[in-house]
């Protein structure tokens, strides 16, 4: 059987439940369509970096930036979300730039010298976004006093609301389930702005499927969002369509980094 793991929104139990049922339909409608070596479930054993390259992989979702710095080349887009949270413009998202409910801070350069939260160096959203915000107001190549890696999304707002952070960066998306799902997480925590969009977060395959299979994989995407019984899953995931992006869409986020890299901030520090 050949790889799919939908790993990236998996959490809380509704977005896994939802995940799981969107899976159901799509393996039956691939199977209907010829495609072999499908699985019935997906795949929550492998960590989804390592999905990303597997030769076996079938589909995968992975983040915009480990796309334009790793992926290219090696594995093909097939379509990218469309969600409907705040936040969200079609297949565009962006990042909540978040501090603690209590915070004096009315800007982002009132944040100068304050503890940041990155949930990994290679995440679009809770990174690469949040290093082009502060870029500009950044000297000789700093502005926090610290920075400290939390590995994820959730745990970057807990650690405001522990007071072990003063500032982070969540997509919109998680920022939007966790508002729906969990909100009393989000209780020590407010919005204080948000970042340029960008594309959002792609499905992909293994980078010698056939064009064929890709349009397959497509069609049946497109099946699921018209597909009435799916109603409830789309709801709980919050996804209102399938769109196709090309690899040039996606280089915007590239451009993010290296305008950092011209002000002379490279990393978030």
């Amino acid at each position: 059987m050949r790889l799919a793991s939908l790993a990236m929104y998996a959490s809380p139990p509704p977005l896994a439940e939802a995940t799981a049922k969107l899976w159901d339909f799509l393996s039956e409608a691939l199977k209907r369509a010829g495609l072999e070596e499908i699985p019935a479930r997906l795949d929550d054993a492998v960590d989804y970096h390592q999905a990303w390259t597997r030769p076996d992989l079938l589909l995968a979702q992975t983040c915009g930036f480990p796309y334009v710095k790793h992926l290219r080349g090696k594995v093909k887009l097939v379509a990218t979300p469309v969600y409907g949270h705040p936040g969200c413009d079609g297949p565009l998202m962006r990042s909540f730039i978040v501090v603690a409910k209590n915070s004096a801070a009315q800007s982002l350069d009132d944040l100068r010298g304050t503890r940041a939260a990155i949930n990994q160096p290679d995440s679009n959203s809770g990174y690469n976004l949040f290093r082009a915000a502060i870029a500009p107001l950044s000297r000789s190549g700093r502005f926090f006093d610290s920075v400290i890696e939390t590995g994820g999304h959730r745990n970057s707002i807990a650690a405001i609301a522990a007071g072990k952070a003063d500032v982070a960066a969540i997509d919109c998306i998680t920022y939007g389930n966790v508002l729906r799902f969990d909100p009393k997480n989000l209780g020590g925590v407010r919005i204080l702005t948000q970042t340029v969009s960008g594309p959002g977060l792609p499905l992909i395959t293994r980078g010698d499927a056939s064009d064929a299979d890709v349009d397959v994989m497509r069609q049946a995407l497109r099946v699921a969002i018209a597909q009435p019984s799916l109603e409830p899953v789309r709801n709980a995931l919050c996804l209102k369509d399938f769109a196709v992006l090309s690899d040039a869409d996606y280089e915007p986020l590239a451009e993010l980094e290296r305008q950092a890299q011209r002000v002379g901030y490279p990393v978030i520090a």
